[in-house]
């Protein structure tokens, strides 16, 4: 096709690059935040977690997706030269770019608990939970296409597969690269 090789990256990994680390940040918050007695007491706050898990979860799974049904119509098929990003890395280089991101979160999540004691980390659980569904969304739309969505490593930079420097995604079969559709290891 003339055009030289490119580092691409899965989409559906990227998005669930962040479901674990956020998932556990949240778990070991809310076990501190009970901890604490809080402002408004431990059964105030743990009703105001319980809404604000569900709603972060649902937050996060339905943002975005027009702009990722958007990238993912549009998609380009992935050239003999491009080179496909093991999981592993992509995973690696999403939480070393952003883990004062979560470091802040978790800090933020566990100073909260002195006004709503254990209502932080439920919220930061459920925005892991929110990126995991939506890499099962993702999944079901790669094996419905029987195709990967992947983008540039150079356009999602620090792991935002719909950031603005984005400007498409590229295809592949479903046999390519280590990960199975949503992101999942692919069990050998």
């Amino acid at each position: 096709m003339g055009r030289g090789g490119q580092s691409l990256a899965r989409v559906a990994v990227i998005v669930r690059a962040g479901a674990v680390p956020l998932w556990w940040l949240g778990v070991l918050a809310t076990g501190i935040g009970v901890l604490l007695p809080g402002l408004t007491g431990r059964r105030i706050g743990g009703y105001a977690g319980a809404a604000l898990f569900v709603v972060c979860a649902a937050v996060v799974a339905l943002v975005r997706r027009r702009k990722y049904t958007g990238w993912a119509d549009r998609a380009a098929r992935a050239g003999k030269s491009d080179f496909l990003q093991d999981r592993a890395v992509t995973l690696r280089n999403w939480r070393r770019a952003n883990r004062w991101w979560l470091l802040a979160a978790f800090f933020v999540a566990v100073g909260s608990s002195f006004a709503l004691p254990g209502a932080g980390g439920p919220a930061l659980a459920g925005v892991g939970v929110g990126l995991w569904l939506k890499a099962a969304w993702l999944g079901r739309r790669e094996r419905r296409d029987d195709a990967l969505l992947w983008v540039r490593t150079d356009w999602a930079g620090t792991g935002h597969p719909v950031g603005r420097k984005v400007k498409g995604y590229r295809t592949t079969g479903t046999a390519a690269g280590d990960a199975v559709p949503g992101g999942a290891r692919r069990r050998r």
